[in-house]
């Protein structure tokens, strides 16, 4: 069984969406393994998107993401990365088609509901940077 990590951005929760998109998991077939709310740090954001947080436009996706609490949680499923990312769509909410998680809800490239891990390797990865190995249920 494979995982994979979820955020609900800050603009799944404006728009009081996370049970409506938490469902479209579940009717998936996905068992939730983790979950908390939290506020994420500068520090923790610094280090999740550390792949572009040297970028021009970092600031704004670490001003967008601390904006409030969100909500992380962890799935378990076969092939759970692919059709994950498969319910959700494009990263850029403009391209993806309605019936997509994104299409449905989201509004552009950064406000697109969820950020979803984009490989195993990589869920393990955020898996074990939000969550203490208690608070993992699988």
């Amino acid at each position: 069984m494979e995982k994979t990590f979820i955020i609900f951005k800050p603009d799944a929760m404006d728009q009081r969406i996370v049970g409506t998109v938490l469902s479209r998991f579940e009717a998936a077939g996905f068992d939730v393994i983790a979950c908390k709310m939290s506020r994420l740090s500068p520090a923790l954001l610094r280090q999740h998107y550390a792949h572009v947080a040297d970028k021009p436009f970092y600031p704004e996706i670490e001003g967008f993401m601390s904006a409030r609490s969100v909500i992380m949680i962890g799935l378990q499923g076969v092939d759970v990365v692919k059709r994950v990312r498969d319910l959700l769509g494009p990263t850029d909410s403009r391209k993806a088609a309605k019936g997509t998680i994104r299409g449905d809800f989201g509004t552009d490239m950064m406000k697109n509901i969820v950020h979803a891990s984009d490989s195993v390797e990589n869920g393990q990865a955020e898996l074990a940077r939000f969550f203490k190995p208690d608070e993992l249920f699988a």
